[in-house]
């Protein structure tokens, strides 16, 4: 029987006595669950449990102890794991714990004081780890969210390719199964950062896709290196900075990737990132998409020939038919619409760059704009339509 509000342990042992006498002295301050095997224990796991503490015997039938709490490390984190030892298994159980997959060991017979000691540590120890991991997530979101923040009201128009490649690169991602989406999405939305730096003349050539002078090119040509100072002191965005880094050079993107997991990541998310801008640079220059993916499979070895296809498949060709779009009031405008054209005010100022996705940060602001101040009526996308009925309700259209 669960109990509410106990840290929920799991313990894992052949032996049903011994596995009798952990519940009976544990049982008073934990919300006991056992397993007599390691195939049991990776069930009770993998089918939701949500342990705190997983201490297991290291001789067993099968998958040992140590190989067991491996796994759990693999499947569940989070869990604070222990392994229960005879005196003959201590090698193998401080080599487990060199591996850093231990947290403790206890050594048979164990008393009760000492059993309770170690799972009282163990789940401090849980409860340190999820304050410091939901701390630094918050941290890590909301200095995310503050760039961008800046960026869409800095530059629109470097905010509105951070949006089109995001988009573009999120679903490649999920198409492709690639591992730590995040990063990849994180990425995309901070790719464009460095154009802070730019002034908003050369930010709205470079993004039309028009010449630009030598000095202009110097200025873009720094952007990476503005992107990567601006971000070298937020935690866990090493991934990110790195994918930004490899996707800005002129790498050979056509030899095989990593065999390690976590370079293999980066060079995935570089290719994906590689792929999207340039996708989005040609469009913006006025081609249509075949042409831009025809032109992108004449680079040679620029990108990656397998994922350079599968971004064809999905943006390729035009999506009239499967998208609507409509002319609106300001006033209609809903969120999950897509700007088709620049939004500018009457005077000519760029207030979101075409690609840009209506969200609820924008119709907030858009309450603020004076009456007549943007040119109507506002040519948008809306998604996922069929013939004339979309998911939006879109009112009247407007009239000009």
């Amino acid at each position: 029987m669960e109990h509410k509000g106990r840290p929920k342990v799991l313990c894992v042992d052949d032996e049903p006595n011994v596995l009798e006498g952990l519940a009976l002295h544990l049982r008073r301050r934990y919300d006991v669950t056992t397993a007599n095997n390691a195939a049991a224990a990776l069930k009770l796991i993998t089918d939701g449990g949500s342990f705190t503490v997983v201490m297991s015997d290291m001789r067993m039938p099968g998958m040992d102890g140590a190989e067991l709490l491996s796994r759990v490390r693999e499947v569940a984190p989070n869990s604070v794991r222990i392994l229960l030892t005879g005196q003959a298994e201590m090698k193998s159980a401080i080599a487990a714990i060199n591996q850093g997959q231990i947290f403790r060991f206890l050594t048979k017979p164990c008393p009760p004081v000492d059993l309770l000691a170690a799972f009282d540590a163990a789940v401090d120890q849980h409860r340190l780890m999820t304050t410091e991991r939901v701390l630094l997530e918050q941290t890590l979101r909301g200095s995310i969210k503050t760039l961008v923040d800046v960026l869409s009201l800095t530059s629109p128009a470097a905010f509105g390719r951070a949006n089109r490649v995001k988009t573009r690169v999120v679903e490649l991602a999920k198409k492709l199964a690639v591992p730590d989406q995040w990063q990849v999405e994180v990425a995309a939305m901070l790719g464009e950062l460095g154009a802070i730096t730019l002034p908003p003349e050369v930010i709205e050539r470079l993004h039309n896709g028009s010449d630009l002078s030598e000095a202009e090119q110097k200025m873009v040509a720094r952007m990476p290196d503005v992107t990567d100072q601006l971000l070298q002191n937020i935690p866990r965005l090493e991934p990110v900075r790195a994918m930004l880094t490899r996707a800005a050079k002129a790498v050979r993107h056509s030899e095989p990737l990593s065999d390690d997991p976590s370079l293999r990541t980066i060079e995935l998310g570089a290719r994906l990132l590689r792929i999207a801008v340039d996708f989005d640079v040609l469009e913006m220059q006025g081609h249509a998409p075949a042409l831009c993916i025809d032109t992108m499979r004449g680079r040679g070895d620029r990108y990656d020939t397998g994922i350079l296809e599968t971004f064809a498949a999905l943006y390729g060709t035009s999506t009239v038919g499967q998208d609507m779009v409509r002319e609106l009031a300001l006033a209609q405008l809903k969120v999950g619409m897509v700007f088709v054209e620049d939004l500018r005010l009457l005077n000519g100022a760029l207030l979101c760059a075409r690609g840009y996705e209506v969200n609820a940060s924008f119709l907030e602001r858009a309450r603020n704009f004076r009456p007549g101040s943007v040119k109507e009526p506002i040519r948008v996308l809306v998604r996922g339509t069929s013939g004339t009925s979309g998911r939006f309700d879109l009112g009247a259209p407007a009239s000009g």
